[in-house]
């Protein structure tokens, strides 16, 4: 009997901060339309060496350039796999660890449902999204529970960071009250 090497049903491919990956699931399409295994905890694994245990699935719906970010938990930090159900968003994520080559770098990344796109945000960064959109559904899995004590918002538009978010020059994105009030990169406590 032959032993076949099973292979994984994802596609991983690193940022330009590598700890932060694009993931790939495999889709399956044909006349009647598509199939994905959107999460396989053995194809995750296998596919990016990391053994991650998921505790929360969070599903938010919002309009057309509304953003929501820049969030992160000091204590319980927690890591993201971020994924798009309709419509489509720009993605960003912000390096806050103080010891990490790409300390204070951003990536951001088109993720949408045609795309089939997600990303993996390891702790020890601030996580943001703008829908691009008329509507969006926005999933993600985190590796920790909500800790509204240690909660903090990074301001959108810090100039020292400088997240290029596809807005039209000086239009605003839709913000609620806590993220219009997020602290600049030099308040903004760190890893």
């Amino acid at each position: 009997m032959s032993s076949l090497k099973r292979q994984p049903k994802i596609l991983v491919t690193p940022t330009s901060i590598s700890d932060v990956l694009i993931i790939e699931p495999k889709v399956f399409s044909d006349e009647r339309g598509w199939f994905t295994e959107s999460f396989n905890a053995r194809d995750f694994s296998e596919a990016t060496g990391l053994d991650i245990n998921f505790v929360q699935d969070n599903h938010s719906s919002s309009r057309q350039f509304t953003l929501r970010g820049m969030h992160y938990q000091l204590e319980k930090q927690k890591g993201k796999l971020v994924r798009v159900l309709s419509g489509a968003v720009f993605d960003v994520a912000v390096d806050l660890r103080k010891n990490s080559p790409t300390y204070g770098k951003w990536i951001g990344l088109e993720l949408s449902a045609e795309n089939h796109k997600q990303l993996w945000i390891p702790p020890g960064f601030a996580h943001g999204f703008l829908v691009l959109s008329p509507t969006a559904e926005f999933l993600y899995k985190t590796t920790d529970y909500h800790h509204p004590q240690s909660e903090f918002c990074l301001l959108w538009d810090d100039p020292l960071v400088a997240i290029q978010w596809p807005l039209a020059l000086g239009s605003k994105p839709n913000l609620n009250t806590k993220d219009s009030a997020g602290l600049s990169w030099e308040e903004a406590p760190k890893f």
